[in-house]
């Protein structure tokens, strides 16, 4: 089966990148995060999460490889006896074989164990997938946010100018200060879009590289299971014939 340190390294590889483009234009990051820190704050919280959780969806397929290895050896006393989470439906379908080493499984229980192993992995991935549909959803919510404030701010404004005055010099000073709030919002709108649609993308290649790794861990276990259980059927048929 493939090895899933080989995603490990590309994942991290990537956020490594990610952090170097960070740091090279940290100011201006900087400055758009604090236009609205406690709501940026937030989609930085849900993309640490989110990167935690994807990376933990490739660390747990390391203890059933293990589990899968000392099976695969077929001598006595080296199977695992706590049962695996992600192999759980394996596990319970052989029994007590599975401490002995050896095992035999039909065709419908095979069909059973994959879908009940594939309807887990799919499991952890909808909740990675939630992360990555949340943090387009916080940026959306801060841009229609921030625009609501500007138009608020706008609005007061627009109604606290005294054109009666004969002073323009004060009217325009005046504008000048009211138009701050509003430009502010606009900030809040753009740093939340910037950093939640961000956030998004570093969260989907992560999410696909973890996805690549269940797929390949699947496939090999795929492969390992249907060769032994066409040996189990040819040995079924023998005895019939017999």
């Amino acid at each position: 089966m493939s090895n899933p340190k080989h995603t490990l390294f590309w994942m991290t590889l990537f956020l490594g990148v990610v952090v170097i483009v960070g740091a090279l234009i940290h100011k201006p990051l900087i400055t758009a995060f604090m236009a609205n820190w406690v709501f940026n704050l937030l989609i930085v919280g849900v993309l640490i999460v989110g990167i935690a959780l994807t990376y933990r969806q490739v660390f747990v397929l390391f203890p059933e490889l293990r589990w899968v290895a000392q099976f695969r050896t077929g001598h006595s006393g080296l199977s695992v006896l706590q049962e695996p989470r992600l192999l759980k439906p394996l596990a319970r379908q052989l029994g007590e074989e599975a401490k002995r080493d050896r095992f035999t499984l039909s065709t419908m229980s095979l069909r059973t164990v994959l879908d009940g192993i594939h309807s887990r992995m799919d499991e952890q991935r909808e909740i990675t997938r939630y992360f990555i549909n949340l943090l387009v959803f916080l940026g959306l919510l801060g841009t229609f946010w921030g625009l609501l404030g500007t138009i608020n701010a706008v609005g007061d404004v627009i109604a606290g100018l005294d054109m009666s005055q004969e002073d323009f010099g004060k009217v325009f000073g005046d504008l000048q200060a009211g138009l701050l709030t509003p430009l502010q919002g606009m900030g809040t709108a753009f740093s939340s879009s910037l950093l939640g649609l961000g956030g998004s993308l570093i969260l989907g290649f992560l999410d696909i590289q973890a996805g690549h790794a269940q797929n390949r861990f699947y496939d090999g276990l795929e492969e390992w299971l249907t060769g032994v259980t066409n040996l189990v059927d040819r040995v079924d048929d023998e005895k019939d014939l017999s």
